[in-house]
């Protein structure tokens, strides 16, 4: 892996970066480090003496596989902070490169970075993404900028220079969706959080006030740049036009779209691996929610199904308990409006059917714990107490709210008799066929 490093000489934040690296390249890398990347890639470094938003164009001829800008950050609401961001000009060039372009990014790069910022980060110090804006633009190589802001201050401090340049030389990309963004503001936050906590890994991201003027274009070369599998819309930050807007387009496009609890669902599980769900899912219900439980592998999706009454059963009487227990089963459930759980179920192959018996199991058990139950060969009866009004009525309670009372529970006067629940209670019954019942209590 050849990396190439870039810092200009007017810049004392990118001097202060490009300082450290060197010194921890010279006297030996931190042990973390050390073993962290074993094989450390080559890095190279160029100093240029304006600023780096006007660089295009400055990899042409340079044998890298990663160009890394090291930079200072402004803002007009100076606060300590590292970030990391690809740059481009989704719209306007007001500040370098060309209107309308963007380069190639380097997402699992810039999550790896960005959650070393987060860990190294010194005290009073945010971290985060920014947007995509700015040059250079004109890049043949994958790249981004990595800053120390917001003043002369931090951008002197050594602290933050040695934060970033171990964050840097400590970088090692693992597993990652490479995703697109739109919505939020410059500093990304939600899309920060998604890069911390799930696999999800943004290259180029669109500032909330620049989605109204996004083409189907830009968006296909947002795409094309970031090698983006996905995209994530923060809807909470877009107004119902530009939401509708950029829905469209990605729609239109054929990107698939994940929110965050779709990432947060896929957990460590391999993009093939989810795909492979996601097909299995589509087969069953086109517009089923999937919900994935803490599953690690999907090499071999098999569908479970069980008996609807069973489920539906164990759902009613069960309610919440049931949900947050059934979560607790590695494989994939599915929901729609009409239901939170679908009597099919996506899991890794498994001989034994182990995940079948666990649901069965769990259905059973919920059923047996909530409500009245007899056992019957291979037949769960649940028998459901409820009121007569015949029953009422042969004992003289008249219609109205005395049946009211009885219903819930409560004994009524009649004249000089009292009618009590009991006197007017009969069992409904529900017969439940469950082969090989003995095995699941």
């Amino acid at each position: 892996m050849k990396i190439t490093l870039v810092s200009s000489r007017s810049d004392p934040a990118g001097q202060n970066i490009h300082r450290h690296i060197y010194e921890l390249l010279q006297s030996g890398l931190p042990d973390e480090i050390s073993v962290t990347r074993p094989q450390t890639p080559q890095y190279t470094h160029i100093e240029v003496e304006g600023r780096l938003i006007f660089e295009d164009c400055i990899d042409r001829d340079l044998d890298t596989d990663l160009v890394i800008f090291l930079s200072r950050h402004a803002s007009v609401h100076p606060v300590p902070v590292l970030t990391v961001h690809v740059t481009g000009n989704p719209g306007g060039a007001d500040l370098g490169g060309k209107p309308m372009s963007l380069p190639p990014a380097a997402p699992a790069w810039m999550q790896s970075v960005l959650r070393n910022l987060r860990a190294r980060a010194p005290p009073g110090y945010d971290t985060c993404y920014e947007v995509t804006h700015h040059g250079p633009t004109e890049l043949c190589h994958p790249s981004f900028f990595v800053e120390i802001g917001s003043t002369e201050t931090e951008w002197h401090d050594e602290q933050a220079g040695l934060a970033v340049a171990e964050s840097v030389l400590l970088a090692s990309p693992s597993s990652a969706i490479p995703l697109i963004g739109f919505g939020g503001t410059h500093y990304a936050r939600r899309q920060t959080e998604i890069a911390l906590s799930t696999q999800g890994a943004f290259g180029h991201m669109v500032h909330t006030r620049e989605i109204g003027g996004i083409t189907k274009e830009m968006v296909t070369m947002m795409a094309s740049q970031s090698k983006a599998v996905a995209a994530f819309i923060d809807r909470k930050a877009l107004d119902r036009q530009s939401l509708s807007h950029i829905e469209g387009i990605v729609r239109e496009l054929g990107i698939l779209r994940l929110a965050e609890h779709d990432l947060t669902d896929i957990g460590t599980l391999p993009w093939g691996h989810y795909l492979r769900i996601r097909s299995e899912a589509a087969l069953l219900d086109p517009e089923a929610i999937i919900h994935i439980h803490q599953l690690q592998s999907v090499a071999e999706p098999v569908v479970l199904r069980i008996n609807p009454e069973l489920l539906s059963t164990a759902l009613t009487a069960g309610g919440q308990k049931f949900l947050e227990k059934i979560m607790k089963i590695p494989l994939v459930h599915l929901s729609t409006k009409f239901s939170p759980v679908l009597p099919v179920f996506i899991a890794e192959q498994d001989p034994e059917e182990t995940k079948l018996h666990d649901l069965i199991t769990l259905c059973v058990s919920m059923i047996i714990i909530n409500e009245e139950t007899e056992i019957e060969g291979d037949h769960l009866v649940i028998l459901k107490k409820k009121m007569d009004p015949g029953k009422a009525r042969e004992l003289g309670v008249p219609m109205g709210p005395l049946f009211g009372l009885l219903a819930r529970g409560e004994a009524v006067r009649v004249g000089d008799r009292t009618v009590t629940p009991d006197m007017v209670q009969v069992f409904g019954r529900k017969d439940i066929h469950i082969p090989g019942l003995e095995r699941y209590t």
